[in-house]
């Protein structure tokens, strides 16, 4: 099998007995009743697959069950329907279930199809073609308006060459799944094989799959290990979007997989429980109410929904409205996927549309621009969605969530970027990992960061600006460390501030101080200059000031950060200058007498009594001036 073959998965509709299965097997050679239970009784409960290779493409069929009971199944097969086949028996024309096929095959956002009229052999001509103009009329308005009516006998092989051609045709016409794309299998089987063990089918929605990848299984969250790929019955090293696909799991048991479940590309997306979607409901049913629950359908997983309007209060029949829908089991669905809705009881179906905001927030009554906001995501191009999305992000946007909320690739992240540079709507705080916050709240951060500086240096004039972590955490939780640092860099870029160090201050501000500020200042300085080593203490000094003992403990600080006196021990403060001098005597000293000195030879030197002497030594060990060797120090 050749890469460049086209996949393309046909979906088999129509009433039971309408001659669905016998048609595929006529086609492909393949009956797809592949359970023993079907051949007995003669009708497809699960989904039965076979293959047609024909004019480059590959042609899986899904037999879609046609019985009541069986409709879920359907949904479950129909969720990656490129074509759909829809079946009419000649002798019996459309029945209420083919209707509900068809209906779902339409709200699933199938395309294309053709039209097989089968048991053509059991009729007559005149039949036919009252049975062709039924086709057409009930037809009309839809995907298959212009579809290709194609009268078959299974029995006879009659117009089985002109299906086929009707079929290429068909998926000639229709649009390749893109195998750049994250993985994402929704499994509608799970069964042990012998010698294999655990094994998934469904159909590869997007991205591939291949022997030794890890995949994450969704909604349980455990990563497993990818053993084998299957496609159309052979083993591929990988299988590609579009593909019938088999895949064998590694440390899992089979009875822990369940239909409904999701295999995808590990750690991109999030399970969820509230869906916004634009919601349609079918022309046959009954109106639906705020608050009502139905059955959901999404890829193979079915569950009950609640479904609250954003504006409206009802959907009448044939409406359509944008809805959050609260599922009770969580599920993985990404924008864009379709889903399915089934009246409560009795069931059928009701309704269907598409995935807007997979990851959605409970509705609020003062949440006013939610509206606006799918609307944008309905019709949007990537750029505006992604501002769309930043802008309603308060503590801004990841990487991660954008991806998970999206499901983008990485080049389409960047080409949304591109299309929004410059605009200002949306500000990069961080490009490894990206983060992006909206021009609005960027501007917001940078007003307060101004404000509380301003604020700090208003009530504290005597220290010289605000701790940059104090800065961050007065900001509040819903600025991220990322808008702060790139907010507060482009500040002191522009010179409205200044960041240098763990100190941000206004750009340009002094300490100013008052004249008996200045004063008390000179004091302090002096009465430790004046002291030589044999200090008096801090007390001792502030309480011969005029001004307060506030004041002149912030006045000390301020001696003690221009470095002009330094802190020895918890109680002791000289001079820098006492200090120097202390340094150039043991110079001398080691000259002179050798470069061991012991404390009594200290203490005789400097003329100091132990009470200093022992922290002023222990001070110049820290500052590499000497060096403890026993009860002597050298110097260094």
């Amino acid at each position: 099998m050749s890469t460049a073959m086209k996949s393309v998965i046909v979906g088999t509709a129509g009433h039971i007995d309408h001659g669905k299965s016998t048609l595929v097997e006529a086609l492909t050679g393949t009956h797809p009743d592949r359970l023993a239970e079907e051949k007995r009784r003669g009708i497809t409960i699960d989904l039965g697959f076979a293959f047609l290779e024909e004019n480059g493409v590959r042609f899986g069929f899904v037999d879609v069950p046609g019985h009541e009971r069986f409709v879920s199944n359907m949904l479950a097969g129909a969720a990656g329907i490129d074509v759909l086949l829809l079946v009419i028996a000649a002798d019996e024309s459309i029945k209420p279930q083919t209707r509900e096929h068809f209906d779902i095959c339409r709200l699933l956002g199938v395309k294309r199809g053709v039209v097989a009229l089968t048991k053509s052999d059991m009729v007559d001509s005149d039949t036919l073609e009252l049975v062709r103009m039924e086709a057409e009329e009930f037809l009309r308005g839809s995907f298959l308006e212009k579809a290709a009516l194609v009268p078959v006998s299974a029995k006879t092989g009659a117009g089985l060459i002109e299906l086929r051609k009707a079929l290429s045709d068909a998926a000639a016409n229709s649009s390749a799944k893109d195998a750049a794309r994250y993985f994402r299998l929704p499994i509608d089987r799970a069964f042990a094989m012998k010698g294999f063990g655990s094994v998934v089918t469904g159909t590869l929605i997007s991205g591939s799959v291949g022997t030794g990848d890890e995949a994450e299984l969704f909604p349980r969250g455990e990563r497993l290990r990818v053993r084998g790929v299957q496609s159309g019955g052979k083993s591929v090293e990988r299988a590609t979007p579009g593909q019938r696909t088999a895949v064998n799991l590694a440390g899992i048991e089979h009875t822990a997989l369940k239909r409904g479940m999701v295999l995808a590309a590990p750690g991109k997306f999030r399970k969820t429980r509230r869906i916004d979607v634009r919601l349609e409901s079918l022309p046959s049913a009954r109106k639906l109410k705020q608050g009502s629950r139905v059955h959901f359908h999404a890829g193979t997983a079915e569950t009950i929904a609640e479904v609250f309007f954003h504006g409206e209060k009802e959907i009448p029949p044939g409406g359509s409205a944008l809805a959050n829908l609260k599922v009770q089991d969580e599920v993985l669905v990404l924008p864009g996927d379709r889903f399915i809705v089934r009246q409560f009881s009795p069931v059928v179906t009701i309704g269907g549309g598409a995935v807007l905001d997979p990851l959605a927030r409970r509705p609020m009554l003062r949440d006013t621009g939610r509206a606006a906001f799918l609307e944008t995501l309905e019709r949007g191009k990537h750029g505006e969605i992604l501002a769309a999305m930043t802008e309603r992000a308060l503590l801004g946007l990841g990487y991660e969530e954008i991806v998970a909320r999206t499901g983008w690739t990485e080049k389409e992240i960047q080409e949304a970027l591109e299309k929004l540079r410059g605009m200002g709507r949306v500000r990069i705080v961080s490009s490894e990992p990206l983060a992006l916050v909206s021009g609005q709240l960027f501007e917001e951060v940078r007003k307060r960061i101004i404000e509380r500086v301003e604020r700090f240096q208003k009530e504290n004039p005597l220290l010289p600006g605000i701790a940059r972590e104090d800065l961050r955490a007065s900001l509040g939780k819903r600025v991220r460390s990322e808008t702060f640092r790139a907010a507060l860099e482009e500040l002191a870029a522009q010179k409205k501030l200044d960041a240098q160090g763990e100190l941000v201050k206004k750009a340009g501000s002094e300490i100013a101080l008052l004249p008996e500020e200045a004063k008390a200042k000179e004091q302090i300085e002096a009465a430790f200059a004046s002291a030589g080593l044999a200090v008096p203490s801090v007390k001792e000094v502030l309480a011969k000031l005029t001004v307060e003992a506030k004041r002149a403990e912030k006045l000390l600080q301020i001696l003690l950060r221009e470095k002009n006196l330094v802190r020895v021990s918890a109680e002791l403060v000289f001079h820098r200058q006492a200090l120097a001098q202390l340094k150039k005597q043991l110079a001398t000293y080691k000259k002179t007498k050798g470069d061991r000195i012991s404390v009594p030879a200290f203490k005789e030197l400097t003329g100091i009594t132990r009470k200093y002497a022992i922290p002023l030594l222990e001070y110049l060990d820290r500052e590499h001036a000497t060096r403890r060797a026993g009860e002597e120090r050298v110097i260094l």
